[in-house]
């Protein structure tokens, strides 16, 4: 090996191994209705209710899917004014195993949505119209987390779907979903009426915007990385001292802050911090085990998810959307 070929040894990755809590679980959950609580009025205050029942449902799906397939330390967490998530790893992923678990979440949501807004119109409505509320919010907001923006479900689907030069696409369309929720809701919400679900797409439509920017930095780092052909598709723990080295330079190279807090930190600080960011930039490997049928059966509903606002107008002959809150 001549002095050229050798790199150093890249410093120990320290994982943070989150544990299943489900103390913390419930903490955040009264934190995210606390910040509602304390922001909106007391109009949308019901609405609260309704939008807590809707993700708690979506992410019991994807909580009790990782459950079965395996996943280890599986948590759920609410964050206020942006909705939840449920976390867990596994040492080998699968392509079937991970659709499954992200159409968990929002399937059932629509489904339940379209049974919830069939029965308070059809039967008795007399009597049940105080459903179509919630079931609205079922529809909408399950629909609004398949679009393929990451770190939404149907972002997640996408990149499964697209294996190759995904990131350009998700990039193109999170700005065009930003643009487009921020629109809508400030659209509805002049309109028809101001609505909490209203705000909540203004308000996710912003943060959107803040997610392309990290999305083109990845992009742009994965563009340069493809040119010096390094191997960025790896675990760290199989990631060669020579890769480890490339990636550090290019994280540098885009993160400037790093310069500066790696020449006001001794080298033992500086390791673990830098180890992170290049595992950040890691793509997951993953086995692909998923079947071109099962591919195109997912295709299938997801594209009817989209439609079943539009499918439950033409059964019951209504405007649905006149009846949004």
């Amino acid at each position: 090996m001549t002095k050229s070929d050798y790199y150093p040894e890249k410093p120990e990755l320290i994982e943070y191994k989150a544990k299943a809590n489900l103390s913390l679980t419930i903490f955040s959950l009264v934190a995210f209705v606390m910040t509602f609580l304390l922001i909106f009025e007391e109009q949308f205050y019901a609405t609260v209710g309704y939008l807590v029942i809707v993700l708690i449902i979506h992410e019991m799906g994807h909580f009790l899917a990782m459950k079965l397939f395996g996943y280890k330390n599986v948590r759920m967490l609410f964050i206020p004014l942006m909705g939840a998530f449920v976390q867990g790893k596994k040492s080998n992923y699968s392509e079937k195993q991970s659709l499954w678990v992200l159409i968990a979440g929002p399937f059932p949501g629509i489904l339940i949505g379209f049974l919830l807004y069939w029965y308070s119109i059809s039967v008795d409505p007399g009597h049940n119209s105080w459903l179509s509320e919630p079931a609205l919010y079922f529809l909408l907001l399950n629909i609004i987390n398949l679009l393929p923006l990451d770190p939404l479900d149907g972002g997640q689907m996408f990149k499964l779907f697209v294996r190759k030069k995904n990131e350009f696409y998700l990039m193109v369309f999170a700005l065009a979903a930003s643009l487009l929720l921020i629109f809508a809701g400030v659209y509805f919400n002049l309109t028809i009426r101001t609505s909490l679900l209203f705000n909540l797409m203004v308000i996710f439509g912003f943060l959107m915007a803040f997610r392309v920017r990290a999305l083109q930095k990845r992009y742009q780092m994965h563009q340069e990385l493809t040119h010096e052909k390094v191997n960025y598709a790896t675990t760290y723990k199989l990631l060669s001292n020579r890769d480890f080295a490339k990636i550090k330079s290019v994280v540098m190279e885009y993160t400037p802050a790093l310069k500066k807090f790696k020449d006001q930190v001794p080298e033992e600080e500086f390791d673990p911090v830098i180890a992170s960011q290049v595992n950040n930039v890691l793509v997951t490997p993953m086995k692909r085990d998923a079947s071109i049928f099962f591919k195109v059966l997912i295709l299938i509903f997801w594209v009817l998810a989209f439609c079943s606002p539009f499918i439950l107008a033409a059964i019951l002959g209504i405007k649905w959307w006149m009846n949004v809150i």
